[in-house]
């Protein structure tokens, strides 16, 4: 009997070395130990404890420990490490707690881990007590103890502490080099940590991938862009970057230090990409005002066969955010289940501020209210969603709200906050909020808030105190606050004050085209025309170029870009006339051009014009031509709205459907777009289209609607924004299936575009067009080879 148990026990040990495939499996081999009575042995028990943490149950971790008679130290090290990897923090350090009542003693196994559960709960009482056991144990000199009380101390603010600890390591390998770079970026002391990793090059040691992973994410929060660049210097020499974690952190922190370009040097000669190293390529372009490489690259991922990522996508929204790209917007947000949206705040915020910004602030409350956990970025996200859609006093209310739910405002609430009331002219409210900031919330407002209040005031005409408020802020006021003041001194003409103004932001952007612009404008408005032409002139002896105004408009897809006086499109001829008509409508509903915003000394008559070319007149007159009936107009500009469009545009909502009536329209800039105080639905223009064309504009556009973007391919290269410029200056051409069982495709009518969207999707992706009359041009020798089949 003893040789079959003896045996049988041989057969355990052999399973047990094996491994196991579940829980189930483990449970048949515990229960076999308990049958043959080797529940005693305590190397075999051991083994099953370590295996049963494998499938996330700790429950039955719990029960063998609490059915073990004699448990030794050794199960009690493997309990609590098991509890430590798997998350369970405070249960590890009860567990030591049952440990010591049961009289054993911690070793050098215990401390690490019980340390490491400690600091993950920021309980520092304990970690002291047990640093106290660990001089007494005789552990001091255990590196694994000693990077343990550094993490510990370095968590829980005791910085002196883990220094000392750090300095009292008599042979410092690298590992304890690393923990102390680790720590100190941790608790935000990044100078501290990348001095550590300079002294940790002194001492000839080759950091791992880890640490420099932290010491440029050091350099990464401190924007201490030298730093970074010999830290790249020093990855490149030793062909560290061929590491694909460390190549990604190089991207990283060269995309929030600005630098796009060796970000994109760096990201092209990585050998092995991940979608991290993507996402933060993406977000890079995105953070730094390039939404269109942003999407480029997006797409570019996609066509490798990766599925964005939370961060990926974070990017895209914002970047269609600030091109004002709702369908785009809209498609991409589909490539990820929508639950995803509702779970994580983080991408549920990037949904909402799309939306926000796009003009469907509807969709973006929906969105908020359907947030499973709404943390205060999201509360923030919709403040600021409602203050720039008009919504003042939902923003407002909705403040009140946050506040109900136990939830503190932060700086980035009173921003949006202070927002709203700029925009609705609520001066006493704005001054009450930004007080409330310190003597109810404890917080100190930042530059952002006075530059928030100064706009406010400016605004308002009180631009004495706008002035008084700059010269009291305790910190330097920096150009947006000083712009701020000037776009009040323009809009209440106050010359005097307006040259002191431009002189602090010369100082501040001598080479900025908007302040000789702007101080242009107010000479131009009070009828200086000397003045404004000495500035021009200034302007040109400097080099100083003007910033061209320019405005988007998204129609299926495709982006159309309109400069002031833009006769290069294709649809010109309509779009001015559309122009002319609804200059007639705007002059019999009492409209008057504001020819203050001319810059020119010419006759009345010239300046109305002048203004009504301006590019947000021509992109909103292609959009009524463009859409259908009751379809939303949204339209961007890169620069801020001239207040003639402002108030054309409001007329334009009322006269084009009376969609809106006594609707007061608000415009905002970057992106700017054109919104209604009232309602949540984007600006709505209905056009006056006769039957057959109308149904025809409404066939073709649920055809390209309903195409299927692998299906066809072709599709897939309206979202290419490197193809944009070219589909903006060639005509679109609609071809019907060749057969019902084929979808319906889109075609461009110059040759060259459909061989680079050919050269993107490759033979294989193809699309087979129809031999149909629009399309006898494109049948050469070269497109015959890649897009065209016979039917």
């Amino acid at each position: 009997m003893s040789s079959l148990i003896v045996t049988k026990s041989a057969g355990i040990r052999n399973r047990l070395i094996q491994g196991f495939s579940s829980l189930k499996h483990l449970k048949h081999i515990h229960a076999a130990l308990l049958r043959l009575g080797l529940d005693e042995d305590t190397y075999l028990l051991n083994k099953v404890l370590r295996f049963s943490f494998n499938f996330g149950n700790t429950n039955y971790s719990f029960r063998i420990l609490d059915q073990t008679k004699e448990p030794n130290i050794f199960l009690f090290n493997t309990m609590i490490r098991g509890l430590v990897l798997n998350d369970c923090f405070q249960e590890s350090i009860e567990i030591y707690h049952s440990m010591r009542k049961e009289g054993l003693s911690p070793d050098s196994f215990t401390f690490p881990f019980v340390l490491k559960a400690c600091a993950r709960v920021l309980d520092s009482e304990s970690g002291v007590k047990m640093h106290s056991l660990v001089v007494k144990a005789g552990c001091e000199a255990d590196t694994f103890v000693k990077i343990s009380l550094i993490n510990l101390y370095m968590k829980c603010g005791f910085i002196d502490n883990a220094f000392k600890v750090f300095d009292d390591i008599p042979e410092k390998n690298f590992a304890s080099w690393t923990a102390t770079i680790s720590g100190y970026v941790g608790v935000g002391k990044c100078k501290e940590a990348i001095d550590m990793f300079r002294r940790l090059l002194k001492m000839d040691l080759r950091p791992d991938s880890f640490s420099l992973v932290e010491v440029l994410s050091a350099c990464k929060r401190t924007g201490d862009l030298r730093s970074g660049e010999w830290i790249d210097e020093y990855i490149t020499e030793n062909g560290m970057v061929r590491n694909v974690f460390v190549a990604t952190a190089l991207v990283d922190f060269y995309g929030k230090c600005g630098n796009m370009e060796r970000a994109r040097s760096v990201f092209d000669g990585m050998l092995e990409k991940n979608i991290v190293s993507w996402s933060s390529m993406i977000q890079g372009y995105a953070s730094n005002g390039l939404p269109k490489e942003a999407l480029d690259l997006f797409f570019k991922m996609l066509n490798e066969g990766l599925k964005p990522d939370c961060y990926a996508m974070v990017g895209v929204l914002c970047s269609c955010a600030r091109l004002g790209a709702l369908e785009l917007g809209d498609w991409a947000s589909n490539l990820i289940n929508g639950n995803e949206f509702l779970d994580n705040s983080v991408l549920g915020t990037a949904l909402i501020d799309m939306y926000a910004k796009c003009g469907r602030m509807d969709r973006a409350w929906e969105v908020f209210r359907g947030m499973r956990k709404k943390d205060r970025v999201v509360w923030n996200a919709a403040i600021s969603g409602l203050a720039m859609s008009g919504h003042v006093k939902d923003a407002l209310g909705l403040f009140g709200q946050m506040e109900k739910s136990g939830i503190k405002p932060d700086r980035n609430t009173f921003v949006g906050l202070l927002c709203a009331c700029t925009h609705a002219g609520l001066v006493e409210e704005g001054r009450r909020y930004f007080n409330s900031m310190e003597c109810v919330f404890t917080l100190t407002p930042e530059i952002e808030h006075y530059g928030c209040m100064v706009d406010l005031l400016g605004r308002a005409g009180c631009l004495d105190e706008a002035h008084q408020l700059i010269k009291s802020m305790p910190m330097e006021a920096n150009a947006i606050v000083w712009g701020a003041l000037l776009g009040g001194c323009r809009l209440h003409r106050d010359t005097q004050l307006v040259e002191l103004v431009l002189k602090k932001l010369i100082a501040l952007e001598p080479w900025h085209s908007g302040n000789y612009v702007l101080l242009s404008n107010i000479y131009a408005a009070s009828h200086k025309w000397e003045d404004a032409a000495k500035i021009r002139s200034i302007m040109s002896e400097r080099g100083v170029k003007k910033i061209p105004g320019y405005s988007w408009i998204e129609v299926d897809g495709v982006f159309h870009q309109f400069l002031v006086g833009d006769t290069s499109h294709p649809l010109s001829e309509k779009i001015y006339a559309k122009l002319g008509e609804l200059a007639k409508d705007l002059k019999a509903a009492g409209y008057v051009p504001t020819t203050d915003h001319v810059l020119f000394d010419i006759e009345e008559e010239e300046k109305e014009h002048f203004i009504g070319c301006h590019s947000e007149k021509l992109a909103v007159a292609f959009g009524l031509i463009s859409t259908a009936p009751n379809d939303k107009i949204l339209v961007v500009k890169n620069l801020r709205v001239c207040g003639d469009c402002h108030e054309a545009i409001k007329h334009i909502s009322r006269i084009a459907g009376n969609v809106f009536t006594g609707a007061c329209l608000t415009c905002y800039t970057d992106p700017p777009f054109f919104r209604d105080k009232t309602t949540s639905a984007g600006i709505e223009i209905s056009t006056s289209s006769e039957g057959e064309e109308t149904s025809e504009k409404q066939r073709t556009k649920a055809a390209r609607q309903s195409c299927q973007l692998h299906a066809i391919g072709l599709d897939f290269c309206f979202k290419i924004p490197s193809l944009m410029p070219h589909m903006i200056e060639s005509q679109l051409v609609y071809l019907k299936p060749a057969a019902a069982t084929r979808p319906s495709i889109w075609g461009f009518q110059d040759p060259k575009i459909n061989l680079k969207i050919a050269a993107i999707l490759g033979k294989a992706n193809a699309v087979h067009l129809m031999l149909c009359s629009p399309l006898n041009s494109l049948i050469t020798t070269n497109l015959g080879v890649l897009l065209l089949s016979t039917v």
